[in-house]
């Protein structure tokens, strides 16, 4: 699993001109991407990071803040772009498996005590976000 977690002013998703998802205050802005064998060791690992890295202002966590979190799936974040000029995606799990893991991503950090809105999978988004900083870390489960 990867995710790419950014430190966010607000952000918002919008499908077919309607705000699916929104934060209107400083927190994250995370898109997460799932691979073929991603479960819940790394599911407990990127919510864990999510909520407890100290990202924000004062070294805080959003934890620790009580800040807002907008995760959004994105399957391109395991693009392989080794060879040519077309990307290859077949590191991203297929939607039908990937879309339980990201809502499982979700759960966990609703089970920490945190407000999370989410994008809508598979669905064309746009996504307005203010970054802060810029602070954008990336989290790969299967690096150290």
């Amino acid at each position: 699993m990867r995710a790419v977690i950014q430190r966010v002013q607000r952000a918002a998703v919008v499908v077919d001109g309607e705000t699916v998802g929104a934060i209107d205050e400083p927190g994250l802005f995370v898109l997460v991407g799932v691979g073929h064998d991603d479960g819940p060791a790394e599911v407990d690992l990127v919510a864990r990071k999510i909520a407890d890295l100290r990202l924000l202002e004062g070294e805080r966590s959003v934890t620790d803040a009580g800040a807002p979190v907008l995760v959004v799936s994105q399957f391109t974040l395991l693009a392989d772009t080794r060879k040519g000029r077309r990307p290859s995606w077949s590191a991203a799990a297929p939607g039908d498996v990937a879309e339980p893991v990201v809502a499982q991503v979700v759960s966990a950090l609703r089970d920490r005590g945190l407000t999370v809105a989410t994008g809508s999978f598979g669905a064309h988004m746009t996504i307005e976000s203010v970054a802060d900083g810029p602070v954008t870390i990336v989290i790969d489960t299967a690096t150290p």
